[in-house]
């Protein structure tokens, strides 16, 4: 299945879909094990061109199962990624593209398995250990984190901002 959108704005789309959950606001409960969390972020990848995105998130669930949406400052739908623990899909627009696992659907998508576990255990102000990737939760109480990838190139910078 083709991806949703072309080229480095794919890669910035859903990078910043999925590494959105480095911060949020706090988690309020759903059913035992689920969490959910809002706020805005901002993602700065070091391509050729350099790109930049940023969007409103909210992000329901558990690293097992769960639901990422994007929107426009305005309030409108950029694209929503779900997952169980057998399967994974983005939709964006009437277009949909689906996998058999979210570390199978990121990886296509962005180039790298991004650790969905890391991403729960971030929002929750826990330092995980994700290769490639380190994450700054030193200003998680003031509502902020960021979280800075070197590899795999290109570099890419995640900025979240959100009620603590």
């Amino acid at each position: 299945m083709s991806a949703c959108v072309p080229g480095p704005a794919r890669y910035s789309l859903f990078a910043a879909a999925l590494m959105l959950g480095a911060c949020a606001a706090p988690p309020k409960s759903m059913l035992p094990g689920e969490a959910s969390w809002s706020g805005r972020l901002a993602l700065q990848v070091q391509s050729a061109p350099p790109q930049s995105f940023s969007a409103g998130f909210d992000l329901r669930g558990a690293p097992v199962a769960g639901e990422l949406q994007l929107t426009s400052p305005l309030g409108n739908t950029l694209a929503t990624v779900s997952w169980t623990a057998d399967s994974a899909e983005l939709r964006q627009g009437g277009q949909v593209t689906r996998r058999g696992s979210l570390d199978e659907l990121t990886a296509e998508l962005s180039g790298t398995a991004v650790p969905v576990a890391a991403l729960f255990g971030w929002l929750r102000g826990e330092s995980m250990d994700v290769p490639g990737w380190q994450a700054d939760l030193s200003r998680q109480s003031e509502g902020r984190i960021t979280a800075r990838r070197s590899t795999p190139l290109p570099a890419a910078e995640l900025r979240v901002v959100f009620a603590p």
